[in-house]
């Protein structure tokens, strides 16, 4: 069993000072396979969706009891693990743009390490209003839109299928033919991803929530090319965010195994699921998901 630190209004001990999150904690027992079973069933959903497990992950921690701060780390763990899991396929279905993915990831990472190094001080009120707020904003933009934005071209029928290299444009196939996109909006893109990279580090969520939106509904990239993408690049966005946090001792070695078996095992189903959902299915999942999050935000903070 593996004991994790909970929130108690009862003075029965102190789990640890955090500033202004110093409260009173009481310790309760949660057993490895219950952490891979909600890590898996976050990147399932999480990787399908392109928005990443940790933002399931870190909500249905929360929920639980367990201290924001300790839930961080274990979010960021599920990012990487299902981000490495689904990349193979997705690589594969040539799903990925690197070019894109590694423009908006720059601002993203250093966003993040700023995030990780305040997380400690930030009230957790406002932390909530922010991840709500942007998961709210991000459902509406993904429902606001009906219809398929990039429609089959004969033209590219003959087309090899993925990122054409020097652009951040390329084509994808669909059931009834290639489909061709480029993005744009790509400076004010760059900021979004900053703030998603802030997010970040700030809760351990991934930003996935948020970088999925940006590109399919900011920046007009197809989602099935936005969600597979964003999948691939937040592996690098975990990274940057656990080494603040290993180089603060918030690392736990028993969960944070526990989360990544799962993370890996759901990543690699999601990565599936995501090659057979249409277009709108997947945006209007997306979506949902993201009003999921928002909800379970502010419920258990308020």
């Amino acid at each position: 069993m593996l004991a994790v630190h909970v929130r108690d209004s009862s003075p029965v001990g102190s789990w640890r000072d955090r500033g202004p999150r110093s409260r009173h904690w009481r310790t309760v027992s949660v057993s490895p396979p219950a952490l891979v079973l909600l890590a898996g069933l976050a990147a399932l959903l999480g990787t399908n969706g392109g928005i990443g497990g940790a933002a399931l992950l870190v909500p249905a921690l929360v929920g639980l009891g367990i201290d924001p701060a300790a839930a961080a780390p274990l979010g960021l763990v599920a990012v990487g693990g299902a981000s490495l899991a689904a990349a193979s396929r997705q690589l594969r279905a040539g799903l990925v743009h690197h070019r894109l993915g590694l423009t908006i990831e720059l601002p993203a990472s250093a966003a993040t390490v700023v995030g990780a190094l305040l997380s400690v001080s930030v009230s957790e009120k406002l932390l909530a209003a922010v991840l709500a707020g942007a998961a709210v904003v991000g459902a509406i933009s993904g429902l606001a839109r009906s219809g398929v934005r990039n429609e089959p071209s004969p033209t590219f029928s003959a087309e090899t299928h993925g990122e054409w290299p020097g652009t951040l444009g390329g084509s994808y196939q669909l059931a009834d033919g290639s489909v061709p996109y480029a993005a744009k909006r790509v400076g004010p893109g760059l900021v979004a991803a900053a703030g998603a990279g802030l997010v970040a580090g700030l809760s351990g969520v991934g930003g996935g929530f948020l970088k999925t939106p940006t590109l399919s509904e900011l920046m007009s990239v197809p989602v099935r090319v936005a969600a597979a993408t964003t999948s691939f690049t937040l592996g690098i966005t975990a990274a940057a965010g656990l080494a603040v946090f290993v180089a603060q001792g918030r690392v736990e070695p028993e969960p944070s195994a526990a989360v990544l078996l799962g993370a890996l095992l759901g990543g690699t189903v999601g990565a599936v699921a995501q090659g057979i959902l249409p277009p709108p299915v997947a945006r209007r999942l997306t979506s949902v998901l993201l009003l999921s999050v928002a909800a379970v935000v502010v419920v258990q903070t308020w």
